[in-house]
C-alpha cells in the first residue's frame, strides 16, 4: 500500500468519525427545539384559559384520537378545554422542512470532505516524509549541500503556514555532524513534533557512532589476526621448509589465529542476523537453576584454574531457547574467568524473585571502575586493563549476551570494584 492510499484511508476513518458524531449532535439539537416547541405551545395554551380558571387546579389529558391537548378543571362544576395538535403542526411544519432539508444536505456533503482532512493532515505527512529524509542523509560533508538545497523547498500550503515554514526552516538548517543541534520553532502546538524529530536525530547521530566505531574496531579486530597469518606464511616461506621448529611453530600460530577469526567471525554473523531479525529463538519452558548446574559442572571440567562454586535453588522456570540461555551463562562464566587470577573462586547462582527467576555470575578478578560498567555491552568494547592485559578476547562476548537476555524480555545488573571483583545478576520473567 502506497503512502496516498494509507493516508486516504486514515482521512475516511477520521471524516466518518466526525460525521457520525455531527449526526449526533443534530438529532440531539432537534429533539431539544421539538421539546422547546412543545413546551412554549403548552405555555401559550394555558395564557388563553380563561380568566376565572386560571387560579383552580387543572391537570393536562391529551387526546390521542382528536388530537387534542385538553385542560381539564377539577373543581366543582367540571370542565375541559381542548387545543388541537395539528395547530402547532401546521404552524412549524414549514420551519421544520427547511430545518430538516438544510440538516440533510449539511450531512450528505459532509460524507464528502475526506479531501478536506486529507489537506488538513498533510502538515503531518511532510514532517513524516521530512524525517525520512534526514534518516537516508548522508553523513558525508560532501552531500550536506545538496541535502540543505532539497530541505529548503517550501512545502505546499497548509492550514497553518507560518507554522510549517518555520519547521520546516529549523529542520533544513540542522547540521547531523553537529550532536547539539536540534529542532527548535518556539510555537507550543509543534513542541510534541519537535521533540520527536529531536529525538529521532538523536538516535541517528548515535548510532552513526556506533556504526562507524563498530567497523572501525571490526576492521582493527580482523586486521590483526590477518597480518599474523600473513607474517606467518612469510616466514615459512622463507625458512620453514627447512627449518622444522619454524615449521612446527607457524602451523600452531596459523591454528590459533584462524581459530580466533573463525569465532570473530561468527559472533559478527550472530550479531547481524539478530539486527537484521534474523535469528529464530525456539522458547520452551526450561529450568533455569538446571542450566546454570549443567555450566557449572562444565567449567569445572574445561577450568582447572579457577574454584567453581554452585548456589542452586528449587526448579526456577522460565520460558526461553535453552541454546541461548545457556550461551549467555557461559559467555558471562568465560568472562569472569578470562579476569580473575588463578586459584580465584567463581560463584554461580539461581534465584527465585517475585515475579522472576535469576542467576548471577561472580567473581574475584580485576573489577571494574564505573564508567567502565556503563559501555560493557557495546561492541568490541574493553577497558584499559582488559586491553593490556593478555586475556584475548574480541569483545563482543557480552554485547551477544546482552543480546540474548534482551531477547527473552530480561535484564542485567552489575555490580563490580576495582580489584574485588564483579558480579553479573541476570533477571528474566518467571515461568508458571
Amino acid at each position: 500500500m502506497n503512502e496516498n492510499k494509507r493516508m486516504t484511508s486514515i482521512a475516511r476513518k477520521i471524516n466518518i468519525s466526525f460525521w457520525l458524531k455531527e449526526v449526533g449532535n443534530v438529532i440531539g439539537i432537534n429533539i431539544i427545539i421539538a421539546f422547546l416547541i412543545m413546551g412554549t405551545w403548552m405555555y401559550w395554551c394555558t395564557t388563553k384559559l380563561p380568566d376565572q380558571v386560571t387560579g383552580e387546579h387543572y391537570y393536562f389529558n391529551v387526546n390521542k384520537e382528536k388530537h387534542t391537548l385538553e385542560y381539564v378543571i377539577d373543581g366543582s362544576d367540571r370542565k375541559s378545554y381542548a387545543y388541537d395538535f395539528r395547530d402547532v403542526r401546521d404552524l412549524v411544519a414549514v420551519p421544520g422542512i427547511i430545518l430538516l432539508s438544510a440538516e440533510g444536505f449539511v450531512l450528505f456533503f459532509a460524507l464528502f470532505r475526506t479531501s478536506v482532512v486529507r489537506r488538513k493532515l498533510k502538515p503531518l505527512n511532510d514532517l513524516a516524509v521530512k524525517a525520512e529524509q534526514i534518516s537516508k542523509m548522508s553523513f558525508e560533508q560532501n552531500g550536506m549541500e545538496d541535502q540543505k538545497k532539497r530541505s529548503d523547498k517550501k512545502s505546499a500550503k497548509t492550514f497553518d503556514q507560518n507554522q510549517m515554514d518555520h519547521l520546516e526552516q529549523a529542520i533544513s538548517h540542522i547540521s547531523p555532524d553537529d550532536a547539539e543541534q536540534g529542532v527548535h520553532t518556539g510555537d507550543k502546538e509543534l513542541k510534541s513534533i519537535e521533540i520527536a524529530l529531536n529525538n529521532l536525530l538523536r538516535n541517528m547521530k548515535e548510532n552513526e557512532r556506533r556504526q562507524v566505531r563498530f567497523v572501525s574496531d571490526a576492521s582493527h579486530e580482523l586486521r590483526t589476526p590477518i597480518a599474523v597469518i600473513q607474517g606467518y606464511v612469510n616466514m615459512l616461506d622463507r625458512w620453514g621448509k627447512e627449518d622444522e621448529k619454524v615449521l612446527t611453530e607457524s602451523i600452531e600460530a596459523l591454528k590459533n589465529e584462524s581459530q580466533h577469526m573463525k569465532e570473530l567471525v561468527e559472533q559478527l554473523l550472530f550479531l547481524a542476523r539478530g539486527d537484521s531479525g534474523r535469528n529464530t529463538l525456539n522458547k520452551v519452558k526450561l529450568d533455569l537453576n538446571q542450566m546454570v548446574s549443567e555450566v557449572w559442572e562444565e567449567s569445572q571440567m574445561i577450568d582447572e584454574k579457577h574454584r567453581y562454586l554452585f548456589r542452586g535453588t528449587d526448579p526456577a522456570y522460565m520460558t526461553g531457547d535453552i541454546a541461548m540461555i545457556k550461551q549467555s551463562i557461559r559467555i558471562f562464566v568465560q568472562n569472569a574467568a578470562k579476569y580473575s587470577s588463578d586459584g580465584a573462586d567463581i560463584t554461580l547462582g539461581v534465584m527465585l524473585e517475585s515475579g522472576y527467576v535469576s542467576y548471577m555470575i561472580q567473581d574475584e578478578g580485576i573489577g571494574m571502575e564505573s564508567s567502565d560498567v556503563v559501555h560493557i555491552f557495546e561492541r568490541f568494547y574493553r577497558s584499559d586493563e582488559a586491553r593490556n592485559g593478555e586475556t584475548g578476547g574480541s569483545g563482543l562476548g557480552l554485547s551477544i549476551a546482552k543480546w540474548i537476555v534482551d531477547a527473552h524480555s530480561g535484564t542485567i545488573q552489575v555490580v563490580s570494584r576495582p580489584e574485588i571483583g564483579t558480579r553479573f545478576i541476570v533477571r528474566f520473567p518467571m515461568c508458571e
